[in-house]
């Protein structure tokens, strides 16, 4: 699930599609418990976001640890209803 690259670890998380426009709130697993996260609206695919101290711990030093880097990947929805692929096209309009 994590890749580790020294003290610090990176995960890849998914995000709906509706989530990445619009915002809202996603709970993950780390090392040391979950975490909370804000996305941002608008969020765009490959976005990378940084959470300060849910790392890997360092060797040999109490209470630090490294930072976790998270990279968004978005996910598109598939077997659309009509009435969704009709909503798409009109938003599609509005741009």
């Amino acid at each position: 699930k994590f890749k580790r690259g020294g003290k610090n670890l990176y995960i890849i998380v998914e995000l709906d599609l509706y989530t990445a426009i619009l915002g809202g709130d996603k709970t993950i697993d780390t090392l040391n418990g979950k975490v909370k996260l804000k996305i941002k609206p608008e969020t765009q695919n490959n976005t990378k976001v940084k959470v300060k101290g849910k790392g890997f711990p360092v060797y040999k030093k109490a209470d630090e640890y490294g930072d976790l880097y998270i990279t968004y990947h978005i996910k598109m929805p598939t077997n659309l209803t009509s009435k969704e692929k009709e909503l798409f096209n009109e938003l599609s309009k509005l741009r």
